[in-house]
């Protein structure tokens, strides 16, 4: 499975982006699936998760009430919505799917990683 991250950009503070992350097959309809991110020396952490069938979602405490993760099952496409963007939202943002049909948000819980889009928010 190869997962494709877009989206990405330059936007200034308080702005909005959205990012797609579709699979080259639809092998992830019926697990659950991650947005992750990674700034400049910092580890990769988690940002937001969603399940199987995107009943159940979770979220970072500090994109909470900013960033909405969603997924569209006939497609296969998960997004994230990103409100109200702050300089610190700055990093390269992975799509993955999980081993399982639930939310997780371990890393070591997930099998297939996409390869990254770019976010650079100014302030």
């Amino acid at each position: 499975v190869q997962l494709q991250a877009s989206g990405g950009g330059l936007v200034q503070a308080g702005g909005s982006l959205r990012l797609s992350c579709a699979a080259s097959r639809r092998t992830n309809t019926n697990n659950g699936m991650a947005w992750f991110r990674q700034a400049p020396g910092k580890e990769r952490e988690f940002v937001a998760g969603i399940s199987w069938n995107g009943g159940n979602t979770i979220y970072a405490e500090d994109v909470k009430g900013r960033f909405t993760i969603s997924r569209d099952r006939g497609t296969g496409t998960v997004f994230l919505q990103m409100n109200a963007l702050k300089p610190e939202d700055t990093a390269v943002y992975y799509c993955a799917v999980n081993r399982g049909s639930y939310v997780q948000r371990a890393p070591e819980q997930f099998v297939y990683w996409g390869q990254g889009t770019q976010v650079t928010v100014s302030s």
